[in-house]
């Protein structure tokens, strides 16, 4: 599943990374939260050029990467989907992504892992002209914040049956059975609340059964370090200290 909002003009390599995939037995869910740009006849055109069946775009008025990423996962639910599984559309999955979310969710006794969220590592993308000491600085940054969370008082209480774990949105797997239970993605606005962390937390108290995973691995875009700086972006992804007017980056 894929929310997707105003990327007409990056969001190819992200289709191409999709239907690149080893393991091509899903179904790709694309949700248009009110594009203004085309974004959703591009990827209906992609789907069409390369024969897609099992590919569709749907449409989420309500703003918000919270409100169409469980619009998403909703409508897999409902056409029968039992493993969910979340990137974004400025990011590029590696090849074995599907396969090694379907491996980490997949029942110990059927050969996997039997996780039901698994949070996957997310590696700076190399083709935006970022540089290899950023890149280095937000690998370092991002493994930071998961020790940072797991002292956080938010993320502690008796309440949760396991640790805290870093599960960025645009890299998770989960059961269907287990986003159901949990709630799912708050409907929320990407200013407001980081819905990753909420679903992370809804998890946390209902199972000990999620982890990270090192084999799950998705090229995030640095387009906010370089739009706002380093410093401002962890800001930003420390519950919004910094925060600017305009924060959809293209």
């Amino acid at each position: 599943m894929v929310p997707v909002y105003d990327e007409a003009a990056g969001i190819r390599p992200t289709l191409e990374a999709l239907a690149g995939q080893r393991d091509a037995d899903f179904d790709a869910v694309f949700v248009d939260n009110g594009s203004r740009d085309g974004s959703g006849d591009v990827i209906r055109s992609f789907i069409v050029e390369r024969g897609l069946t099992r590919w569709r775009v749907i449409d989420e008025p309500q703003k918000g990467t919270g409100a169409a990423a469980d619009t998403g996962m909703r409508a897999a639910i409902a056409a029968g989907a039992t493993l969910l599984a979340r990137t974004d559309a400025d990011c590029l999955p590696r090849a074995d992504w599907t396969a090694s979310i379907r491996r980490s969710l997949t029942p110990s006794s059927q050969g996997g892992r039997g996780l039901g969220l698994v949070g996957g590592e997310l590696v700076p993308r190399r083709d935006e002209g970022v540089g290899w000491l950023t890149r280095l600085a937000l690998r370092g940054a991002v493994h930071l914040a998961e020790a940072f969370g797991r002292i956080r008082p938010g993320n502690r209480g008796p309440e949760y049956l396991g640790p805290y774990l870093m599960a960025a949105g645009c890299n998770v797997g989960i059961t269907a059975e287990l986003y159901v239970a949990a709630g799912g993605f708050p409907r929320t606005r990407i200013e407001d609340v980081h819905e990753d962390r909420a679903l992370v937390n809804a998890v946390r108290r209902l199972t000990r059964a999620y982890a990270r995973r090192s084999d799950v691995v998705v090229y995030g875009s640095s387009r906010r370090v370089r739009a706002w700086g380093l410093k401002n972006t962890l800001l930003w992804y420390k519950d919004h200290a910094y925060r600017p007017e305009h924060v959809d980056i293209r």
